[in-house]
């Protein structure tokens, strides 16, 4: 007499189905997030580990192992991945590419966007005060910090820009709500004091906002 479907059910290892042992579940999140050049979601995580594994615990762990040593599990977006820790960043300063400048015009338009999203190009004009030039745009989603968002349901349905997860990384920031305030800005040298566009005398018709990138260091 044959075996049903069920006898050979019943027959199985049961262990075959067993997750692995959570020190043991660490070790492959960990494995995983250092070989990835990219964040890994916990969505990727479950799709690699044995079938039963917890990724979500497993990283829980790993970030208290983590603690005070001189990379440190990151929360970005809804992915991890492990970075230098911020006290330690001044050893790479050697290995750092030196790169130029944005200009005033591109961080007071990615500024716009990290703080408002998502946001148009009307409305970013609208803020500064100023047209904001095809260029910038482009640069900025070269760059990957910044992407095009959902349209809007207005006249003429006009594209949002929101910032990427390559741009929370960057600055190390878990997420857009991360970011700092006015007073850090500031104090960072980031902002100046000049009076909000409203404020500021009207511009002249054709004004235009210049490269995204400037050579010298005047914005």
């Amino acid at each position: 007499m044959s075996n049903t479907p069920q006898d050979v059910d019943n027959e199985l290892d049961p262990s075959l189905f067993e997750a692995p042992p959570m020190g043991e579940q660490e070790r492959m999140v960990e494995a995983v997030l250092f070989a990835s050049a990219e964040p890994v979601t916990i969505k990727e995580l479950t799709a690699r580990l044995p079938h039963g594994s917890e990724p979500a615990v497993a990283l829980v762990h790993l970030e208290k192992r983590y603690e005070g040593r001189g990379v440190r599990l990151t929360r970005i977006g809804d992915a991890f991945a492990f970075r230098t820790a911020p006290d330690m960043s001044f050893l790479m300063r050697r290995e750092t590419v030196e790169t130029r400048k944005l200009s005033r015009a591109a961080i007071e338009t990615l500024a716009i966007i990290a703080y408002h999203q998502p946001v148009t190009r009307a409305e970013i004009e609208e803020i500064r005060g100023v047209g904001v030039s095809r260029g910038t745009i482009d640069q900025l989603l070269e760059m990957e910090w910044i992407r095009i968002g959902r349209r809007r349901m207005t006249p003429g349905r006009p594209v949002t820009f929101v910032v990427t997860e390559g741009f929370l990384d960057h600055f190390s920031l878990e997420s857009a709500r991360d970011l700092p305030g006015l007073k850090e800005l500031r104090a960072a040298g980031l902002l100046d004091n000049r009076p909000p566009p409203e404020a500021q005398t009207a511009e002249p018709e054709g004004r235009s906002e210049g490269d995204l990138f400037e050579d010298g260091d005047e914005a």
